[in-house]
């Protein structure tokens, strides 16, 4: 079998199952939590917080990412699919005039973002070998069938346009027109993901590992409370609006 065949065989299998993906990295963080407790203790509770809230803002650039990517894309360019690709038309501009795989590298930056909360270097360093070599065979099954169907302007495209390193100076303005309520309707999701993430990262470190009493944490860090709180309230509102209600399909 050619090298090529059997990324995309791979990539196939885990584009079907790349939402969850993500679970795979909770062994590699629960191995880390010990090493974390040690850090923590070394740097003091200012550097702490400071690398919290700058994993914080990372995370939020990534999700920035994909809500700039989401909100102009036109219909039939992007889908959450999973047995099979699908694109009715070839999306270049917008954040794809950056860069071929916008939503991706947002997805990286993302979790980058949690993983950098723990302060352990050799988790995001095995996180990001794993990460490239999981979505390159992601990428590889979306080239081949975006070459198959697009042709010549596919490989245009491919040939000014970086696979994951943006390039600014390509921007160009996006051809859809701004839609918060497909943004809404389609990012919920990742808003929990990261708030949550963020939230149960604290309550573990603090309550299970450092074994700070539970009633006490939630005075002392009630932030982190209403971090999760906040973001799996809106989860359940915008779900409630995409499944029982009409809103957000206007």
């Amino acid at each position: 079998m050619r090298i090529r065949d059997r990324l995309e065989r791979e990539g196939s299998f885990l584009f079907r199952w790349r939402s969850y993906v993500p679970l795979t990295l909770l062994p590699l963080i629960m191995m880390a939590l010990p090493e974390e407790d040690r850090v923590a203790a070394q740097i003091g509770p200012n550097l702490e917080h400071a690398i919290f809230y700058f994993a914080i803002l990372v995370s939020f650039a990534g999700l920035a990412m994909r809500w700039a990517t989401i909100a102009f894309v036109p219909p039939g360019t992007s889908g959450r699919n999973t047995l099979s690709q699908r694109a009715d038309q070839l999306n270049t501009t917008g954040m794809y005039s950056l860069v071929r795989n916008p939503l991706y590298l947002g997805n990286f930056i993302a979790m980058l973002g949690v993983l950098i909360c723990i302060k352990v270097w050799w988790v995001i360093a095995i996180f990001a070998l794993c990460y490239w070599l999981y979505i390159e065979r992601v990428i590889a099954v979306e080239e081949a069938y975006l070459e198959q169907k697009f042709g010549a302007s596919y490989r245009a495209w491919t040939e000014r346009v970086p696979a994951f390193i943006p390039k600014f100076g390509n921007w160009t303005p996006p051809s859809g027109a701004f839609s918060l309520p497909f943004l809404l309707r389609r990012e919920y999701n990742g808003l929990l993901a990261v708030g949550g993430s963020f939230f149960a990262l604290e309550l573990i470190l603090d309550v299970f590992v450092r074994r700070e009493p539970f009633a006490e944490w939630l005075v002392e860090d009630a932030g982190w409370f209403a971090l999760g709180a906040t973001t799996l309230l809106i989860f359940l509102l915008l779900r409630f609006l995409k499944t029982q209600t009409r809103v957000l399909n206007t």
